[in-house]
């Protein structure tokens, strides 16, 4: 059937849409949306703006969606490497421990192609990548080094993230319990990186640009994470933060020993707590 010179006509409930094709074919399709008698709203579609959107969103795709790939990529690479280097961290670690009490060694476990966690005495480091990519937010002093100024496309990044929990936590299965975010590393398209966790990791943004990923700098990454965590001591929560308690918490006490812990439970938790001082930061 042929619609060249027609009118197409659909009517709803809430407006009616005329679709004109003029004779000469889809070149020029004039779109009326008829809201009521007297409001008319009126457009004229041509193939050149088709083309246009058509070759901005290849445009798109070609550049920040490949680019997004890219840095998915190189940020699994860098996963699999910290898994590689938490596994044969655990193994020379407990070497030096054969003899001594087996709660103190480190266990390793691969969870998943996107989590893996090291058991260190009483605490877990989960790791844990993020499947999508990110781009910084128009705050964030990322956007101040010369090396995302020079390309925007720098700043998209993949994040893996380090949380510290208690081992009780998942021993025990008290989902209530809380962990904590002590750094989160940012990689990119071209494999640079920067770690973020305040004092503990230096906000490394003086080398974003001019270091790429490797497996020196996550040994380095993660043995600090590690002392990091066997130093941020589980504190005695504020007594007007626990001094009440109802019947259905003691009773989750006596049967699951489920008592929300935390090492900041009751206190405000900053990023720079117990951590590694650095004379440069402010």
């Amino acid at each position: 059937m042929c619609l060249f010179g027609k009118t197409i006509e659909k009517e709803s409930s809430l407006c009616k849409i005329l679709l004109v094709i003029p004779p000469g074919g889809f070149n020029e399709i004039r779109i009326f949306l008829i809201l009521d008698a007297n409001i008319t709203i009126y457009t004229t579609v041509t193939m050149s703006d088709q083309n246009e959107k058509k070759l901005a969103i290849i445009t798109t795709l070609k550049e920040k969606s490949l680019l997004k790939q890219k840095v998915f990529d190189n940020t699994l690479e860098a996963f699999c490497i910290v898994k590689d280097v938490l596994k044969n961290l655990s193994k020379e670690v407990n070497t030096s421990l054969d003899g001594m009490d087996s709660r103190i060694r480190l266990e390793y476990t691969d969870r998943s192609n996107f989590d893996a966690q090291i058991k260190v005495a009483g605490d877990i480091l989960l790791f844990s990548m993020h499947s999508n990519i990110f781009q910084f937010d128009r705050e964030h002093p990322a956007w101040k080094t010369a090396y995302i100024q020079k390309n925007k496309y720098n700043a998209y990044s993949g994040i893996i993230n380090i949380y510290n929990f208690l081992s009780d936590s998942f021993k025990y299965a008290r989902l209530d319990d809380l962990g904590y975010l002590i750094a989160r590393i940012f990689i990119n398209h071209e494999k640079q990186y920067f770690v973020e966790g305040k004092r503990q990791m230096g906000m490394l943004f003086t080398n974003y640009g001019n270091e790429e990923i490797s497996k020196q700098s996550l040994q380095l990454i993660i043995s600090t994470a590690i002392q990091y965590a066997l130093e941020f001591d589980l504190l005695v929560p504020p007594y007007d933060a626990v001094k009440i308690a109802t019947v259905g918490q003691a009773e989750a006490k006596i049967q699951h020993s489920r008592v929300i812990t935390g090492k900041r439970l009751g206190f405000q938790f900053n990023s720079d707590d117990v951590l590694i001082s650095n004379p440069q930061e402010t």
